[in-house]
């Protein structure tokens, strides 16, 4: 378990905390914002970070006032001032959910943790809801999470002067790679097809470095635990499930990643 008071100074210390509850919240929503905009170009093939915002329904490009994260959704009733298309709900719940991540991470974060479970949680966000929606992680984001992750834990080890801080991360990496990595491969042999996606076992050896090899089989525990609440759902609902029935596991193991780092920090 590494010491969460130790790892990194806290550069936010020493502000007021409704101060702080406040960045984080615009921060969060402003991130969620871009995040809304990737979740909807990404699978398109456009580019994230060239054009400006319009209006899915017009083609109008969007004023400044009309991309004020939450507000400008809430004045506009979730329409386009111009043509009365509705906005769609994914960009309100990628800036509330930005805000809230931010929020979270200030209040509830372990001392010295706040900034990267804030960088995990956003990163997770994303994630999560392009696999909810479109049963897809990319491996440019996932490489992204494993880059931070590698980044933060090498910073822990710099900082603690404790090279086994590394190696915890490294170690929590390949478990959580080869455990989805050995089920996959099992369940081809067993069936003669694919019952998992290939993004699963390099996002959840992502994870693990941000967890560590004890908080990898927590995660995969949570996250068989949603995976079974979201089938017992569709059951209750009336929808159709069978061995053909795809469930976001990606989106369970993001769901169970954060508030697994939130309240252990590097495991």
């Amino acid at each position: 378990m590494v010491d969460a008071a130790s790892v990194a100074p806290t550069l936010i210390m020493g502000l007021p905390t409704s101060v702080l509850v406040t960045g984080a919240a615009v921060l969060g929503a402003v991130i969620g914002s871009f995040l809304g905009a990737v979740l909807s170009r990404m699978p398109e093939g456009r580019s994230v970070v060239r054009g400006r915002s319009a209006c899915d329904g017009c083609g109008k490009a969007l004023t400044v006032i009309e991309l004020v994260p939450v507000l400008s959704w809430a004045a506009q009733r979730g329409k386009c001032r111009t043509c009365g298309a509705r906005i769609g709900g994914w960009q309100l719940a990628c800036e509330l959910g930005g805000a809230g991540i931010g929020v979270v991470s200030v209040l509830l974060a372990r001392e010295g943790f706040a900034l990267a479970a804030m960088l995990l949680g956003w990163q997770l966000l994303l994630l999560a809801l392009l696999d909810l929606r479109h049963l897809w992680l990319p491996r440019m984001l996932v490489g992204w999470l494993a880059a931070s992750g590698l980044l933060v834990a090498f910073a822990a080890a710099r900082v603690t002067d404790d090279a086994s801080v590394l190696g915890f991360s490294l170690t929590g990496a390949a478990l959580g790679f080869l455990m989805l990595w050995l089920i996959a491969r099992f369940y081809l042999k067993a069936r003669g097809r694919e019952g998992m996606g290939s993004g699963d076992p390099p996002l959840l050896g992502a994870i693990g470095l941000w967890v560590g090899p004890l908080g990898v089989v927590e995660v995969m525990l949570g996250a068989s635990i949603l995976g079974i609440i979201a089938a017992i759902v569709m059951l209750v609902s009336k929808r159709k499930v069978d061995a053909e029935t795809a469930l976001p596991l990606g989106t369970c193991l993001a769901a169970t990643a954060w508030p697994m780092f939130l309240l252990q920090g590097l495991g």
